[in-house]
């Protein structure tokens, strides 16, 4: 296989493309959007040479399934030759209960590419995978015994719209699932922030000493754990139960930097009835880490940036996604990258990156896309 070439946007069919140009353990992070099963044609909006919305449109993709020679195919090679002896078994039981059916022909389909991707992960990588209801749980099966339950990481529920007055005979879906797996216990992961709530914020920084370091919050400065050598009276004020959490030189240096708000009495004298606690300032806090409910990412319509594909999702989404699973050089691949969102933020983020996609007037619109963003 030739050398892994980046910053590259392949046109044609994924699997061949993984088959045939990326090389075993090359790649840091995937992230796919597939289809979802949904049996629906999805249409581009063209757009005038004012970049209005025109009446024109173009089909981008079908996402409709059917049982053919060739899911037959699919089927009997990952029964016989995948290395996943799990997947095998998961695919054969699939077969029982679900027959010959369009849901049937996704899945195999699924299964081949999601192999393939798990192959040229490294084995610091991290694997996203964009999907919803219709067809998430059997995904997150195949997912299990193609990366194992054991490196399965998140369901993060991406809350990508309000409720809406249509849904007459069941909840109203807002919401998509992002399922994610670390290659293995060595895969990579650092932790988001979002800015803290303005309640959390009048709740819980009620301090301010005046003297231009802004609010700040109290925290025990008492150790979890019982400390012996940590046993020792500090500025009059008796020790913890377990000790202190801090050493005497680590105390004098908060102590110097008036980081420590010791408790007095209505006339000003020590209240060595309490201990001191800890100035923790919010200018120097990350904020509120993030969870895997995301509520705070409004689609692209909201945010401007529609393009007029389907199936778009937000740059602040792949932000964020890039952002902790990935450093700056890293390779991120989209198997499936529609409008080129992921390949736009790795772009922005400082990533090398690999798109495919089968559908020429995806190709067209990330060539268009990435030349009036970076050219």
């Amino acid at each position: 296989m030739a050398e892994l070439r980046t910053n590259l946007l392949y046109f044609g069919d994924n699997l061949t493309v993984l088959r045939e140009k990326i090389p075993d353990e090359s790649v840091d992070l995937i992230y796919i959007d597939p289809p979802f099963n949904s049996a629906r044609n999805y249409f581009v909006t063209m757009k005038d040479r004012s970049g209005a919305a025109s009446k024109a449109q173009e089909e981008a993709f079908a996402d409709t399934w059917h049982w053919t020679e060739e899911s037959d195919r699919a089927y009997r090679e990952l029964i016989t030759t995948t290395p996943h002896h799990e997947l095998a078994t998961a695919v054969r039981a699939l077969k029982d209960i679900l027959k010959e059916t369009p849901m049937l022909a996704y899945l195999v389909s699924m299964a081949q590419r999601i192999a393939e991707m798990h192959r040229v992960l490294k084995p610091t990588g991290s694997f996203y995978l964009h999907c919803d209801p219709t067809a998430g749980a059997y995904l997150k099966v195949l997912l299990d015994c193609i990366f194992g339950p054991s490196n399965f990481r998140n369901e993060i529920i991406w809350k990508r719209q309000s409720a809406h007055s249509d849904a007459k005979t069941k909840f109203s879906d807002i919401a998509d699932v992002i399922l994610f797996f670390a290659k293995s216990k060595h895969t990579i992961f650092r932790p988001q922030y979002e800015a803290h709530n303005p309640d959390y914020i009048k709740q819980f920084y009620r301090f301010d000493d005046n003297d231009g370091r802004g609010r700040y919050s109290l925290a025990d400065m008492a150790s979890p754990n019982p400390r012996p050598n940590l046993m020792y009276e500090w500025q009059g004020y008796g020790y913890p139960t377990k000790g202190w959490r801090y050493s005497r030189e680590t105390m004098q240096n908060l102590h110097d930097e008036k980081r420590i708000y010791y408790p007095a009495k209505t006339d000003g004298t020590p209240d060595t009835e309490k201990r001191p606690r800890l100035k923790r300032y919010l200018q120097e806090q990350e904020g509120s880490i993030v969870p895997n409910i995301w509520t705070d990412i409004p689609p692209v319509q909201a945010q401007g940036e529609s393009l007029g594909y389907p199936t778009q999702k937000p740059l602040t989404l792949l932000n964020r996604i890039i952002s902790a699973s990935s450093n700056p050089g890293d390779i991120v691949l989209d198997g499936y990258c529609g409008c080129g969102t992921t390949v736009h933020a790795a772009h922005k983020l400082g990533r090398r990156w690999i798109g495919i996609d089968i559908a020429p007037v995806a190709v067209a619109i990330i060539k268009t896309r990435m030349e009036q963003a970076f050219l």
